[in-house]
């Protein structure tokens, strides 16, 4: 027996309706992938859709070797220290007997006077970089190693002084010195020696971190270039404990990194993870893998900014974020063997956001739900009329 026509406009509209509102955690495995690229936002540019594997992992990992202290400062020790302005230095010359200008005249030019050293008052290398040295005059001083400023002196003095010898020590360096800040037990200026002091030395004079040393990554900055890398990484590393260089600025940052897990996934959250980083394995490990009711295991995405020169795209970026970055979705196709292997390679990065689609069986079987549950009444309704 047919249906009323009103009954039956009225069971499509609830079917058209039940269509159009069934609910998802978000977007389709097809839908991110077949997205255009007009549709991506002005800001951000071409979204690159890049699929994860043993070559686009081997890039990544590349570009993660030059961010290594080694890699972006190398491992070239400090040349000799030279003397800047604010240094203290003490000048301290002998004059062949008999001394006349700086020694004490002997009464009897037949004894034999032991040569005498004369100390001069310790005095700072000034604005202009340069000292004062009676006899001699001004001195230049900053730029200058102290054997190469002794030289200059014994040079001045040529002809005024009787074979003069001069020795020049830094009594008080405060130039070439390394600060030490942040999330450490005392902030402090480190005075570079001779020894050729070390990152970790620098860390040690300072008194160390605060913080668990999973948790701390320290950034090397020098000049116009700055690095960061995990505590945890250089120490166990040590080709990665660079010397420092006068002027650095070593920074103890405490930075809990974490990731956000979405979509069908055992755990819906903002995860955290030590400042070494971990694995794209282990942060699924993590968040309790794929939801066997309903993910989709060609569906696995990875939300992150990238910079330009990261990958080879598969689309040229038409323009970046004001930083430079362009927006990136990596995919992950779990039906594969061969993924797991890649994703054991695959670094996490701080705010990345994981997201696990549904899979199409699953969107249809809430469909039909929703058909079913809207279908109903209106038969009962139907049954009760007749």
């Amino acid at each position: 027996m047919s249906l009323h026509p009103r009954l039956t406009a009225l069971l499509c509209a609830v079917v058209f309706s039940a269509c159009s509102q069934l609910p998802t955690t978000g977007p389709s495995a097809s839908t991110i992938r077949q997205t255009p690229a007009s549709e991506a936002p002005a800001a951000t540019g071409v979204v690159q859709v890049v699929d994860i594997n043993e070559n686009v992992v081997s890039q990544l990992l590349a570009g993660q070797s030059r961010t290594q202290f080694s890699e972006a400062f190398g491992d070239a020790a400090a040349s000799a220290q030279s003397v800047g302005p604010g240094d203290v230095l003490e000048v301290t010359i002998w004059e062949t007997p008999p001394a006349t200008l700086f020694g004490a005249v002997a009464s009897d030019l037949r004894v034999a006077v032991a040569a005498v050293p004369t100390t001069l008052p310790a005095q700072m290398v000034d604005r202009e970089g340069t000292i004062s040295v009676p006899f001699a005059g001004r001195i230049q001083a900053a730029g200058m190693t102290p054997r190469a400023i002794s030289a200059s002196i014994m040079q001045a003095l040529k002809g005024k002084a009787n074979q003069p010898q001069v020795l020049v020590r830094v009594v008080q360096n405060t130039s070439a010195t390394v600060t030490v800040v942040g999330e450490v037990a005392t902030n402090v200026r480190v005075p570079l020696t001779a020894g050729g002091e070390r990152l970790l030395d620098a860390l040690a004079a300072a008194g160390g971190v605060k913080q668990p040393i999973s948790k701390v990554s320290l950034q090397l900055t020098r000049g116009t270039r700055f690095q960061t890398m995990p505590l945890e990484a250089i120490i166990r590393d040590p080709r990665q404990n660079i010397p420092m260089q006068p002027g650095d600025v070593l920074t103890a940052l405490y930075q809990p990194l974490s990731f956000t897990a979405l979509g069908a996934t055992g755990r819906q959250d903002e995860v955290a993870f030590e400042a070494q980083g971990i694995s794209l394995a282990q942060a699924m490990g993590r968040i309790g893998g794929l939801l066997d009711s309903r993910s989709d295991p060609r569906g696995v995405f990875i939300f992150r900014f990238e910079p330009k020169a990261a990958l080879e795209w598969p689309q040229q970026p038409a323009a970046t974020t004001p930083e430079g970055m362009v927006p990136v979705v990596y995919r992950l196709d779990l039906s594969d063997p061969r993924s797991f292997f890649a994703m054991q390679s695959f670094t996490m990065h701080h705010r990345d956001l994981v997201y696990v689609s549904n899979a199409p069986a699953a969107e249809l079987q809430k469909f039909l739900n929703m058909v079913f549950s809207a279908v109903y009444p209106v038969v009962n309704l139907v049954n009760a009329t007749k």
